[in-house]
């Protein structure tokens, strides 16, 4: 008897996703969801939620704060996992200057972003977490794109990307000795537009900065920059008021905005869909450091 039962383009990518999230829950002891307030997080979020109903999501969620961050970002970070009655674990960059782990920038383009490896390793290894779902893409950058969906890291928390488990036929290596964990992608396979599309059809709240909004911001090196105490603006650079929005979360002093008038999720999605440039590649300073500066901070232990 012939089947005409299809699955749509949104359900085998929940599917997939789902899979590796029970997957890594049923392997792993201690896993961790890292959770931005982020539009890619919240559709992590919303996944986990899925994968383990009508029983609680089964592992915390941890936010590596910069101290830099958006004030609307962190408001909407609060109150959801509130709302889901999840633990928080905050592994703080601030905490990390205090205590002489990391030495804070200076300069103009000074910025915590590049901070926030070690206090991600320092809280994986406080809390003995072995697996640690993260939100990237492959379509995002091409060192993301090098990455497994279950990537392997080892007991100084480094990747390497030339030496790397076959993932044949959705069959993942679990197998880590102690001290060792994993990074687990279950968006890989998504694109922007989909987390877009998914956000849409779930009907998830997504904090305001992704949609247009008046913000004082200032040109750097082609990019649009939000006007805060932490950019270090010189005097070359004034700030000016302007409709903008924002394609992916970050901290202030890196994350650039675009000009926009897309205030709805429908005049969003037309936008994305349009583009030809990818989010990291349109706003994220940080990203444009050298050619392979994404890469080098994933060796090191980066997301």
């Amino acid at each position: 008897m012939r089947s005409d039962y299809l699955l749509s383009q949104f359900a085998v990518l929940e599917a997939e996703s789902i899979h590796i999230m029970r997957e890594v829950a049923a392997e792993f002891e201690h896993p961790v969801l890292l959770f931005s307030g982020g539009k890619d997080s919240i559709v992590m979020l919303r996944l986990a939620e899925k994968a383990f109903r009508p029983a609680p999501i089964p592992f915390p969620v941890m936010h590596v704060d910069t101290g830099h961050n958006f004030p609307e970002v962190i408001d909407y970070r609060d109150r959801r996992v509130a709302e889901l009655g999840v633990r928080l674990v905050v592994a703080s960059v601030q905490e990390a200057i205090d205590r002489g782990r990391v030495v804070e920038e200076s300069g103009r383009r000074a910025s915590r972003n590049r901070l926030q490896t070690v206090p991600l390793l320092d809280a994986l290894e406080e809390h003995e977490f072995t697996a640690a779902f993260g939100g990237a893409r492959r379509d995002e950058e091409k060192a993301r794109s090098k990455e497994r969906v279950v990537s392997f890291r080892d007991d100084f928390g480094q990747w390497d990307p030339k030496n790397q488990r076959p993932e044949l036929w959705n069959l993942y290596n679990t197998r880590i000795r102690r001290g060792e964990h994993v990074r687990v992608f279950p968006l890989s396979n998504w694109t922007e537009l989909d987390i877009w599309d998914y956000i849409r059809t779930e009907e998830l709240e997504i904090p305001p900065i992704y949609f247009a909004h008046q913000r004082m911001v200032f040109e750097r090196d082609g990019m649009l920059l939000a006007d805060s105490p932490y950019a270090n603006r010189g005097d070359d650079e004034p700030a000016f008021e302007a409709v903008v929005r924002y394609r992916t979360v970050g901290d202030m002093s890196c994350t650039g905005a675009v000009k926009s008038t897309a205030s709805t999720l429908d005049e969003v999605i037309e936008e994305i869909a349009a583009t030809r440039i990818t989010e990291r590649g349109q706003t994220r300073a940080d990203d444009r450091a050298s050619e392979a500066a994404m890469e080098d901070r994933k060796k090191e232990g980066y997301f």
